[in-house]
């Protein structure tokens, strides 16, 4: 699902720079960080360095995976 950036509320407060950096970051983990929907808030759960790499190419959307919680 595609996501903008400005929609999100980061759950990690730390950014790891080696996976930020990284050519490969994402050979060995998920292709697509993890947000999840809880009463119309979207947390990013997993992904923070994929969500400041979208940033730093000047995109405003990313692909994610999505989960919705329902109350």
């Amino acid at each position: 699902m595609q996501v903008r950036l400005d929609e999100l509320v980061t759950t990690k407060s730390m950014l790891d720079l080696a996976a930020l950096l990284a050519e490969d970051s994402t050979f060995f983990g998920d292709l697509f960080p993890h947000v999840v929907q809880w009463r119309g808030t979207r947390y990013l759960e997993d992904g923070l360095h994929r969500a400041v790499r979208t940033a730093l190419h000047q995109r405003s959307i990313l692909h994610a995976r999505v989960l919705v919680l329902e109350d």
